[in-house]
């Protein structure tokens, strides 16, 4: 089986994959549909960068293009958004310099994989798996400017986004406060107290004691005077 028809089962598993997610209420199906959905795209990306460098080869446009050297993986980045696109900032000193053929990038529905070639006689590479929403592929695309690569990712429908991938709203889920409805309000507060006491600072933890003494104090005194 060659590399297009490789791309193309992978493509059409995408699709099935991300069609069940979203059909799928159970929460820990969800989570092994994601952990299958996040390896086929990054098998994609990939695929897709092997025939774009088996192309180059073939048609003997070999020059700078091809990877040399070892790669740098890219951890640090910004992203905004507008009504129509997410915009991801790839900051790199003198990108704007090399070829423009020695930027690269790949998208698939939910995902992107940045790759600048041969800067400063490195590589560096940008994945980011498991967008929260889908994209448009066709209508994505990579613009140079100084100093810097910015991806703009086609949002397939126009809302906002509350966070880059779906790890990030998982991470900012599990971050959230459970509350239980039927609950003492009262126990609510405290484990909210609790925690935030816990994850404080020295500042914070003397600042919670004086307001919870403060408070036994005056509770104190209403019962005396009752």
């Amino acid at each position: 089986m060659d590399l297009h028809e490789q791309i193309s089962g992978l493509e059409n598993d995408l699709k099935e994959v991300t069609r069940l997610l979203g059909l799928c209420e159970s929460k820990r199906v969800q989570d092994v549909l994601s952990q299958e959905q996040k390896k086929i795209e990054k098998e994609l990306s990939q695929k897709r960068l092997q025939t774009e460098q088996q192309a180059k080869r073939d048609s003997g446009d070999k020059g700078d293009t091809t990877v040399k050297g070892y790669t740098v993986k890219i951890n640090n980045y910004g992203w905004d958004q507008s009504d129509k696109f997410v915009k991801i900032y790839i900051t790199l000193k003198g990108v704007h310099k090399i070829t423009a053929e020695n930027i690269e990038a790949i998208f698939t529905e939910r995902s992107v994989n940045v790759l600048v070639k041969n800067l400063d006689g490195k590589n560096h590479q940008m994945m980011i798996n498991n967008l929260l929403c889908p994209i448009v592929v066709e209508e994505s695309s990579r613009k140079v400017k100084t100093d810097m690569v910015l991806v703009m990712c086609k949002k397939n429908m126009a809302k906002k986004w509350e966070c880059l991938t779906q790890v990030d709203k998982q991470t900012k889920e599990k971050d959230k406060p459970s509350y239980d409805e039927n609950a003492d309000p009262g126990e609510g507060l405290m484990s909210m107290l609790k925690k935030i006491y816990s994850e404080g600072d020295d500042e914070m933890k003397r600042t919670i004691n004086k307001a919870w003494a403060e408070s036994q104090e005056k509770k104190a005194r209403d019962d005396f005077d009752f």
